[in-house]
């Protein structure tokens, strides 16, 4: 008995759990995670208040917000109206074009950076929302498989669907039909 006792104290005794603790090495403790997620959420959260913290009023600000909203919408109008542009005049549109061709290799790189690091954050805040979605659909593949196996149990046509069981009687009254009256005349005027 001392031997157990002694064993038992060192595992779990002196307000200690040396499972638990050997196990924290290997994979984090969930609660001690969620703790240091909702502090680094809690504190995302003060800094984006304090930073509208103070009310900005003055005309500078208000065309500044005005200015930082048009990106997007410039460039999804701007394309729909070189698209309609190039219906309504395709002349003008094409001149216009053979201007763009002279832009320098190095200025097109540069369009390129600005748009992907204005667009890229929102993209990616979208892709990784999109991997949640997809693991979540994935998590529940095995009760759809078992729904899809359950629902096919119970067709007409699969396979021991009209089981009558340990019954004997039943059985054979399967395995022997009654007469049906009316299979009979159909047959006769099929014959005939």
């Amino acid at each position: 008995m001392g031997l157990i006792q002694g064993f038992l104290t060192l595992m779990f005794g002196s307000g200690r759990n040396v499972i638990r603790e050997t196990a924290e090495v290997f994979t984090e403790n969930a609660e001690a995670g969620a703790k240091r997620a909702q502090a680094v959420q809690g504190q995302a959260m003060q800094q984006f208040g304090a930073e509208f913290a103070l009310a900005r009023h003055g005309v500078f600000d208000r065309f500044m917000d005005g200015v930082n909203r048009l990106p997007r919408p410039a460039l999804a109008l701007g394309t729909l109206g070189l698209f309609v542009s190039a219906m309504v005049d395709p002349l003008w549109f094409a001149a216009r074009m053979q201007g763009i061709a002279l832009v320098p290799e190095p200025l097109w790189w540069l369009l390129g950076v600005i748009v992907s690091f204005y667009f890229g954050a929102r993209h990616q805040l979208k892709a990784q929302s999109f991997q949640r979605e997809v693991a979540t659909t994935m998590a529940r593949v095995p009760q759809v498989v078992e729904n899809i196996r359950t629902l096919d149990a119970l067709r007409a046509d699969s396979p021991g669907a009209a089981n009558p069981g340990p019954d004997a009687q039943l059985s054979v009254a399967v395995l022997h039909p009654e007469d049906n009256p009316a299979l009979e005349d159909w047959k006769s005027s099929r014959s005939t």
